[in-house]
């Protein structure tokens, strides 16, 4: 027999699934709007800024498809905001590095992507909302995680 949801796991669910669409589709389009950059490039980015990545690690730190990951590096490469490089210790991989032009593409949009985040997430949660928020995400993404 199938465990229905009650009433209030009902509205917390459509909550959680209503309101992660929203919001990432409002950060989407504030960052293509002020930036021009889509919000799994700024996060594409934003990986790479911690340092070159081979191709295959950079697709399971994103939240993105391999496909999708190096079509949008694809993308960032013809912008020159990235760049491709051999792997040397492995010839079939490729690594991902951020050029100069990305650096400082994705230092003008981080200053105004905090601020969206703040105004729309951290600024409307107490701490206690925000940290109970942090740690219920948590245990989402490493149930979602694949094996």
């Amino acid at each position: 027999m199938t465990p229905w949801l009650n009433p209030a796991q009902q509205r917390s669910w459509r909550a959680l699934v209503e309101g992660a669409g929203q919001l990432l589709a409002r950060i989407d389009r504030h960052l293509r709007d002020t930036h021009g950059l889509t919000l799994a490039e700024y996060e594409i980015l934003v990986r790479l800024s911690e340092g070159h990545l081979h191709m295959s690690e950079l697709a399971a730190r994103v939240s993105h498809s391999r496909a999708r990951v190096t079509q949008t590096v694809d993308r960032l490469v013809r912008a020159d905001l990235v760049t491709r490089s051999a792997c040397p210790e492995d010839r079939r991989g490729v690594h991902a590095s951020l050029t100069a032009r990305g650096q400082e593409v994705l230092g003008a949009a981080a200053r105004d992507h905090v601020l969206e985040v703040r105004r729309l997430v951290v600024d409307l949660l107490s701490a206690d909302e925000l940290t109970a928020l942090g740690s219920a995400m948590a245990k989402i993404r490493a149930a979602t995680d694949e094996p």
